[in-house]
């Protein structure tokens, strides 16, 4: 591996500011940059780009795409096949990004440079950031040793994991009922939210239990009978078995699972859109004028499903309930790793020497507090300010970074930063520095409820179970055959989970499974797990 740090970094380097001073004599130098922007956004003359052109004497083009994630792909798919492509791609890594196999494939190719020298010769924060997180640094170094691209650390706690459920506490006490901690308590629950008229208005409108195809209903409550590995990061349902590969879906603790979903939703216990609704009208059954109708909900946040701030004060209600307890005592949640495998910026064979340094020079800047700050959200004292003394942190073993403003909805789009774009390096300390308010329950305090809420389910998966995909670098040759193999038993599990529980399969029916399993299987799950089983033992070489 050609990349070599030398010596210990001090964190401070990370979150200090580096002095670029660019000679009035040098002529600009002119980088084209393949970019995602808003409809509200113009990256061209965003204030954060002349900052950027007047700090390090580039002159930046943005070649622009929206947020639309198969949109960009296929616009930067053919950029790069026409060969009419830019100097750099910066991408954000949940839009669209460049695949562990398109590096590999494309820095073969000569397409992508690899940056080993230019970090080491140019990118002394990148490199502190490479010692301070050595999983970071994993997760961009290929198998032959290159880095051809640079993934966005999102050391994100809530996102990890992302299987939250939240209970009307309100309900809860109206009724004289505990906080459940077991499945067959949690029965009970729901069918005292339906018969109870908790929210006393003598109709039986509650829901019970509510959901959609965005805040899926299905892994949390799988993983009091089996580890469903799904979240934010990753839709993939591998587990580990010793050191063989296998796919969650299929074994006998999911159809246990299925069955209890079943049973719930016979009993009229589930919302009949929670397969079927998406999140605005999950809102629309959360904000329900007449009266408050939702008694629990999977979802990250309660922002999700009721809109946070309103008068009757129905969003505080919510509180999150950490994993149930199934019969034979399981109670996991699903872990993946916030960052993203693959990269997020690369530089092209386009580049001259003078354009390579200068890009590395303006991603190695994002790594700074100053940096970092004014590309996610711009202008120092108008976008953010600095901690002053009482401010607190969101995570208390951290001390306060930063203190993002809140936004105005009513004034105009500033035009300020990048966005998501800027976050190359958000670490724990990054994250857990950010300034909020200690009430939890008002819209200031958003990220804080959800900090707190995760505490109930950080650590509690198996460990031993946990497919490490973000440091699985398959073979590019058969890049395109997994990912439609990924695709279909996806696609497919989750329909027919969907037809198990509301019925229209019989989940005990002994057939009825049979059949389930010999159409995944003729779907390809041999060959799936074939292939990341040899993908899996290269790694762990």
């Amino acid at each position: 591996m050609r990349f070599n740090l030398k010596g210990p970094l001090a964190t401070t380097l990370l979150l200090a500011t580096t002095a670029f001073t660019p000679s009035l004599a040098m002529a600009q130098t002119s980088i084209g940059v393949f970019a995602p922007q808003t409809a509200t956004m113009d990256l061209n003359s965003a204030w954060f780009t002349t900052e950027v052109e007047s700090k390090f004497n580039v002159d930046l083009n943005f070649e622009t795409t929206g947020y639309d994630g198969t949109a960009a792909s296929e616009k930067r798919q053919i950029s790069l096949a026409s060969g009419d492509y830019p100097e750099t791609f910066m991408l954000i890594n949940w839009v669209d990004q460049f695949s562990q196999a398109e590096l590999i494939k494309y820095g073969q190719q000569g397409l992508i440079i690899p940056l080993n020298d230019l970090i080491a010769q140019h990118a002394p924060n990148i490199q502190a950031a490479f010692e301070k997180e050595p999983e970071f640094l994993k997760l961009a170094t290929a198998p032959d040793g290159n880095i051809y691209g640079l993934p966005q650390w999102n050391d994100c706690f809530h996102c990890s994991y992302s299987s939250k459920f939240w209970i009307n506490t309100d309900w809860l006490k109206k009724l004289g009922l505990e906080m459940p901690t077991t499945t067959a308590e949690f029965k009970d629950v729901l069918l005292a939210f339906k018969n109870g008229d908790p929210n006393g208005n003598g109709r039986a409108d509650e829901i019970p239990l509510s959901a959609n195809t965005v805040d899926k209903l299905v892994p949390y409550f799988m993983g009091s009978f089996e580890y469903d590995p799904r979240g934010t990061s990753s839709p993939m349902m591998l587990a580990l078995n010793g050191d063989k590969v296998q796919f969650q879906a299929v074994q006998d603790g999911w159809r246990d699972g299925l069955a209890y979903l079943a049973d719930l939703y016979k009993e009229g216990l589930i919302d009949p859109g929670a397969f079927t609704q998406n999140r605005e009208a999950s809102q629309a059954l959360g904000n329900n004028a007449e009266a408050v109708i939702i008694g629990s909900a999977t979802a990250q946040h309660p922002a999700l499903f009721v809109t946070v701030g309103q008068t009757d004060g129905r969003d505080k209600n919510y509180d999150p309930v950490p994993p149930l307890a199934g019969p034979e005592g399981l109670a996991y949640t699903s872990y993946n790793l916030a960052s993203m495998p693959g990269a997020a910026f690369v530089i092209t064979n386009k580049a001259t020497e003078e354009q390579q340094i200068a890009a590395i020079k303006i991603v190695d800047y994002m790594f700074t507090m100053e940096g970092h700050a004014g590309a996610e959200y711009g202008k120092e004292g108008e976008q953010w300010l600095r901690p002053v003394e009482g401010d607190l942190a969101l995570d208390p073993d951290y001390p306060p970074l930063y203190n993002q403003l809140p936004v105005d909805p009513n004034a105009p789009p500033t035009n300020a930063a990048w966005g998501a774009m800027g976050q190359y390096f958000s670490d724990k300390e990054w994250r857990g520095g950010q300034v909020q308010p200690n009430e939890i329950y008002e819209p200031a305090g958003f990220e804080r409820r959800l900090f707190e809420a995760t505490l109930l389910y950080e650590g509690k998966y198996p460990a031993d179970q946990l497919f490490p995909y973000w440091n699985i670098w398959t073979d590019p040759a058969t890049a395109d055959e997994l990912a439609q193999l990924q695709v279909n038993l996806q696609n497919y599990v989750t329909q027919a989970n969907a037809e198990f529980v509301t019925g229209q399969r019989d989940i005990n029916d002994d057939g009825a499974w049979a059949a389930y399993l010999a159409d995944i299987e003729g779907l390809g799950l041999t060959r799936y797990l074939e292939l990341y089983q040899t993908g899996y033992d290269a790694s762990a070489k």
